[in-house]
C-alpha cells in the first residue's frame, strides 16, 4: 500500500510531467536547480548524475559555506527523462530540488 508521502511524490511528478509536456517541445534544454549541503561528496554525486550528457554545471557556495547551489543546463529528450533524473538525484542526502 502506498503511503501518503509516496502518493504526494507520485502526484507531484505526474503534474510536473504534464506541465513539461504542455510547455516544451522535445528534445529541449532543461535547467535543473539544486541545493545541497556543502560536502564534496554531495556536489560530486550531482555532477556524476549528469556526466557524459554534455551538461553545463555551475556551482555557488552560500555566504556561510554550509550549502552549495548547483545549476545544470542539459539537453533532455523528453519529460520522462527529466523526471527520471530528479528521482535519481533525490537519493543524495540533504538535496533540495528547486
Amino acid at each position: 500500500m502506498e503511503s501518503e508521502k509516496e502518493k504526494e511524490v507520485r502526484e507531484f511528478y505526474e503534474r510536473l510531467k504534464a506541465e513539461l509536456d504542455l510547455s516544451s517541445t522535445w528534445p529541449s534544454i532543461y535547467l535543473y536547480k539544486f541545493i545541497v549541503p556543502s560536502e564534496k561528496e554531495n556536489v560530486l554525486r550531482v555532477q556524476e548524475a549528469f556526466d557524459c550528457m554534455g551538461a553545463v554545471i555551475k556551482t555557488t557556495k552560500s555566504k556561510t559555506g554550509k550549502f552549495t547551489s548547483i545549476s545544470v543546463d542539459v539537453m533532455m529528450k523528453d519529460s520522462q527523462e527529466i523526471i527520471d533524473k530528479y528521482i535519481e538525484v533525490s537519493t543524495i542526502k540533504g538535496i533540495i530540488s528547486l
